[in-house]
């Protein structure tokens, strides 16, 4: 990646959009974006926004990621995970530009029992599923330079997330019901970041081969319970805190408004095959996120948020 390329990040005030910035920020000349300047709600705003900044990348984080809200938001759920997608796909082919999006495991219906593959058909069981599979098919439809990721249970120091909230309430309460029965990888929001400035800069100009949709995960599974486990017991070894007894149920005892899917574990394998490119195993990520975790600090060199 050349020194002299403009960088946009949207969301950059999310959980991927902030480790973007730091894992970006001596990438070039990098300007963040959080929603009170770039809204994807409104997204033909967007267009003069681009087209002020000419970036040569764009890396969008941003989505309407609130899984039970979306199924009595539908309409503004679509319009920033499908219609604003397209837009940007749109400005950036128009320029030449590489678009980067992220989008979710939950456009797979969970019944597969082997880890989903790119090529594997999609059967989104809830409103949110459904409006990030509408954003993806729009930027493919778009075509030009783009990197679809696929990942899965993100979390990290900033945002809201299973982490964050699974320390609060390990503070409040002495026992957790925690779901058993749904499987997946949890994805640190700073391996994302991480593996997809490595992945920009190992595609270099080839997107003849390279544009398209990957799955960038952590690798092994586990279940919510399992993950939930693992966190208290890291922060039992880090601080000796105490931790409240956790209880594994299944999904029928935990009901919530959209449909999960039982299996969300992602195979990683043409990540690996077309950038060489392997997140860490999600045990590892998570000592790692855990023992950098504290409160949000500044903006990194380089950058402009507004």
């Amino acid at each position: 990646m050349s020194q002299a390329q403009n960088i946009l990040i949207l969301g950059a005030g999310g959980q991927v959009g902030t480790e973007l910035r730091r894992s970006f920020a001596n990438a070039g000349e990098v300007t963040a974006f959080g929603r009170e300047t770039a809204d994807l709600s409104r997204p033909e705003e967007l267009r003069s926004l681009i087209r002020q900044l000419h970036p040569d990348v764009i890396l969008n984080a941003a989505a309407y990621t609130a899984v039970d809200r979306a199924e009595s938001e539908p309409e503004l759920a679509l319009t920033i995970n499908g219609e604003a997608p397209r837009i940007l796909a749109e400005e950036a082919a128009s320029s030449n530009a590489l678009l980067v999006h992220y989008s979710t495991d939950y456009v797979f219906d969970g019944s597969k029992r082997s880890p989903w593959e790119e090529a594997d058909e999609t059967n989104p069981l809830n409103v949110y599923g459904r409006t990030k599979l509408a954003g993806e098919r729009a930027i493919q439809e778009v075509g030009g330079r783009y990197l679809i990721f696929r990942t899965s249970w993100v979390y990290g120091p900033h945002g809201r997330n299973f982490l964050l909230t699974m320390r609060r309430l390990g503070r409040e309460r002495d026992q957790l019901k925690i779901v058993d029965d749904q499987f997946g990888a949890p994805t640190s929001s700073a391996a994302i970041a991480d593996a997809t400035r490595a992945a920009v800069e190992r595609a270099g100009a080839d997107w003849t081969t390279h544009s398209g949709v990957y799955h960038m995960t952590c690798g092994g599974e586990t279940t919510w319970f399992g993950f939930a486990k693992e966190i208290f017991a890291e922060q039992e070894q880090q601080t000796e805190s105490k931790s409240p007894q956790i209880i594994p149920i299944p999904s029928s005892e935990y009901p919530v408004p959209a449909m999960r899917p039982t299996n969300s574990v992602l195979s990683n394998q043409k990540l690996q095959s077309f950038f060489g490119i392997a997140l860490p195993d999600w045990q590892r990520a998570l000592v790692k996120t855990m023992m950098a975790l504290k409160p949000e600090g500044g903006i990194p060199t380089g950058s402009r948020i507004r």
